[in-house]
């Protein structure tokens, strides 16, 4: 018996031996296969870095945009699976660009695409300011962001009892569904009704034919919205209407025909006023514009070369002067965002800074229809800058300029 034990135990032995011997090469055999994955994994992360750098320190050649690429519906091209702008002059001739301009515009469009997207970072950052942010345009009051400068006080200018903000667009830019985003921004009841008309099927309804005044926020009197009627494909016609809007002040409920309108069109709008009169209320001068613009219909543009109708109205209708205070452009504001991409919305900020000439990223605001946070702070970020700019293009008093001619006068 004891023979056996003895056998038994060796004989386990020798198979623990063979065991170990058989899994020392399984063993370094998987060590290995490990090491060479992280220095393969390690070594793919590495070029990618290298590829990233390059093509950032390097922009591609002019000569890149041939079938080589491909572009996607987003008016932008893939090289080295990096995604860049298909470069322009702003208005889509691209070989009126040197190598030079081709680079310098290519980095600056990159540049200010990464602002932008950090931009929208930070709006998430600066949500716990948001309530600071609304009290102060809440208690704004006319001239209150008037700058002394030159020896002039605020007494020097003409202040309004009430700042007019107008908004201008063209149809289905989303003016009217604007206003009740921005009410909504300081509604306590967020069950209250909407306050402008929208039109959900742009082929069925009239849109905006009265001017409507909408104060900010209810109840209150410091500053107000224009709903106003939309652009017309016809430049003639929108030179004229926004002159009349501009130098003549606008009014509440004031109907607005023009010169191409059929008979038809001016038959039923007049019967629309009821025999209640064109307008009502008293007039008010415009103090800055709020340009409206629809997303979709803008990247739309960009994509479609032969089909640049929208932009080109954009364009015309933005270099009117009449829109401008002194050197200072109107904001602009981009509507339907939130059926885009913050990546297609960063893209159609740099469009629209290219082909209007203003900076993007801070004169260009993002505004969805959504309803949180972030977008309230952007609805405040827009009205503080317009009202800013409304108050620092105040004129001057009647009596104070007709004493700065007597004494420029009396010199001579």
């Amino acid at each position: 018996m004891g023979g056996g034990g003895g056998e038994a135990a060796s004989s386990l032995y020798l198979l623990k031996v063979l065991l170990l011997s058989l899994s020392l090469p399984l063993f370094w055999f998987f060590l290995c296969c490990v090491s060479n994955a992280e220095t393969v994994a390690h070594f793919e992360f590495a070029e990618e870095e290298r590829l990233l750098d390059d093509n950032l320190q390097n922009p591609p050649e002019l000569s890149s945009q041939n079938n080589d690429t491909h572009s996607d519906d987003l008016g932008v091209n893939e090289v080295d699976g990096l995604k860049f702008f298909e470069l322009d002059d702003g208005m889509g001739n691209s070989s009126c660009l040197t190598s030079s301009d081709f680079e310098i515009l290519w980095r600056r469009r990159c540049k200010v695409y990464q602002e932008i997207m950090q931009s929208y970072n930070n709006l998430q950052m600066r949500i716990g300011s948001l309530k600071e942010a609304k009290d102060k345009i809440i208690s704004y009051k006319p001239g209150a962001w008037i700058e002394e400068v030159a020896g002039l006080k605020v007494s020097d200018y003409e202040v309004p009892k009430t700042t007019t903000l107008m908004l201008v667009g063209p149809r289905g830019s989303g003016k009217s569904s604007l206003v009740n985003r921005i009410s909504r921004t300081f509604e306590d009841d967020k069950f209250r009704s909407e306050r402008a008309q929208v039109s959900y099927n742009e082929s069925v309804g009239d849109g905006t034919y009265f001017l409507r005044e909408y104060m900010i926020p209810r109840g209150s009197t410091s500053f107000c919205l224009y709903d106003t009627r939309s652009l017309s494909e016809n430049s003639c016609d929108n030179f004229e209407m926004l002159k009349n809007w501009m130098t003549d002040g606008v009014h509440h409920g004031q109907l607005v025909i023009r010169d191409s309108d059929d008979s038809c069109v001016r038959k039923n709008m007049k019967h629309k006023a009821r025999g209640a009169g064109y307008f009502s209320g008293e007039k008010r001068m415009v103090n800055f514009v709020i340009f409206v613009v629809n997303g979709l219909s803008v990247l739309t543009s960009m994509d479609d070369k032969e089909n640049r109708q929208y932009t080109n109205l954009l364009a015309k209708t933005f270099s009117c002067p009449y829109l401008s205070f002194k050197d200072d452009k109107p904001v602009v504001v981009i509507t339907y965002g939130d059926l885009l991409s913050h990546s297609d919305r960063a893209r159609i900020r740099i469009h629209l800074g290219e082909l209007l000439g203003i900076p993007p990223d801070t004169q260009i605001f993002d505004i969805p229809e959504t309803c949180d946070p972030s977008t309230d702070l952007t609805v405040v970020d827009m009205l503080r800058f317009s009202l800013e700019h409304a108050d620092r293009n105040l004129p001057l008093r009647q009596w104070w300029s007709l004493n700065k001619i007597a004494c420029f006068s009396s010199r001579y």
